[in-house]
């Protein structure tokens, strides 16, 4: 509409333009000749105003399709917004509980590394600690006292009690000599099985010290020292059987138990000789770990609670066959007294019947009595329920039994 208005304003200049150069040329006498030119130059606006008109209408219809187009596609992305609603707010969850396990994740990650920072300290902590201890069973001293003090645990853990099931440190005279064992373990019946600690490190430590799969020089040291382990342990099987502390108890069985406090002790020296276990029950001893001297002492420990049952159903028989005499003797007794009374009352039916039919037949023939005030007397009634007899045999005397 705009673009109209300056067509038209351009036609209203024009043709003043024409005017005034017609009243010129007048003027000048060339008005013929400015006319024609005034007239093409109109039909030249014209068509310029036509072509103006027909772009304007272009541009309108090219607005006017826009427009649509603009409303068509808003419209489809509108429904396609829609449509997609649900997987939007899906993605929205999504995204939330992605953001939350990324923050889950960065915190575990902390705590992670927080943990694995606590486990180095207590790992060097640990090699520190292990790194003390071993030094410390190197010495023949503390590794007596370990040994002393793994034994005393197990037999307590077994459910065996200290001086009464088992002594420490006893003294015992053999034809060997005399001997103080560091555990006797008292069996029922009066036996008892001397129990010694032995733990065989100096080697073992040093043997542990170099890696399984080192190679080489390594490989051939350690086996070296396992090898020395286990001379060290034949060693303490040697000794102990040379004690012969079976020899100093009474009717005890003929060995000794070699207590070893650590499994892998024990089970490394069997890896490298499998013949120590025969090697020491031909010397009469028992090469013993944690776990199985558990077991042995935990078998001692029902016997002596068997042997205690016996022993209370022993003194149970006693009373009983006790019990069961007195109650013969208590029954001899009954009888007696049941007989007594019957005598009692055989007596005093017998007064009855003489008071009846002596006493009070004289008495009415006394002159002077009246009879009838003699018969509402209340007479002595005699006595008709007999006494009731044992039926029991275990109540029975034998007299009774034989009447």
């Amino acid at each position: 509409m705009d673009f109209a208005w300056i067509i038209a304003l351009i036609i209203a200049l024009a043709a003043g333009g024409a005017a005034g150069w017609f009243a010129h040329a007048s003027r000048t006498g060339s008005l013929a000749a400015d006319a024609a030119r005034a007239e093409a130059e109109a039909v030249a606006l014209r068509q310029e105003l036509e072509r103006a008109e027909q772009r304007s209408q272009q541009a309108a219809e090219r607005e006017r399709v826009d427009r649509q187009e603009q409303a068509l596609r808003a419209q489809r992305e509108s429904a396609v917004l829609e449509a997609l609603s649900p997987v939007r707010e899906t993605l929205h969850r999504m995204q939330q509980r992605v953001d939350e396990m990324q923050r889950e994740r960065v915190e575990q990650f902390g705590q992670v590394s927080e943990q694995l920072r606590s486990a180095q300290a207590l790992d060097e902590q640990l090699r520190a600690t292990t790194e003390s201890l071993a030094g410390a069973l190197r010495s023949n001293t503390t590794r007596g006292v370990w040994g002393e003090t793994q034994l005393r645990r197990i037999v307590e853990s077994a459910g065996l009690i200290a001086r009464v099931d088992f002594d420490e440190q006893s003294a015992i005279s053999s034809d060997a000599g005399s001997g103080r064992p560091d555990m006797l373990v008292h069996l029922p019946g009066g036996t008892s099985i001397a129990v010694d600690a032995k733990a065989p490190l100096a080697a073992f430590l040093d043997a542990q010290a170099i890696p399984e799969t080192a190679v080489g020089e390594e490989a051939a040291r350690r086996a070296d020292l396992l090898q020395k382990h286990v001379r060290a342990v034949r060693a303490h099987v040697d000794a102990l059987a040379k004690k012969s502390y079976w020899s100093g108890l009474d009717a005890s069985p003929e060995f000794v138990v070699c207590f070893i406090p650590s499994e892998s002790v024990l089970s490394s020296a069997l890896a490298e000789d499998p013949a120590l276990l025969e090697y020491a029950f031909g010397k009469r001893v028992a090469l013993a770990s944690p776990v199985n001297l558990w077991a042995v002492l935990k078998t001692v420990a029902y016997a002596w609670t068997q042997h205690e049952v016996s022993e209370e159903a022993k003194t149970l028989f006693d009373l009983g066959n006790q019990l069961y005499e007195r109650l013969g003797s208590l029954s001899g007794h009954a009888q007696d007294m049941r007989r007594a009374i019957e005598r009692t009352v055989d007596a005093y039916n017998n007064l009855i019947g003489s008071l009846e039919s002596r006493v009070l037949v004289t008495a009415r023939k006394f002159p002077g009595i009246d009879a009838s005030k003699l018969e509402q007397t209340n007479a002595p009634q005699p006595i008709e329920t007999p006494v009731r007899r044992a039926s029991a045999p275990e109540l029975l005397s034998e007299r009774d039994n034989a009447a």
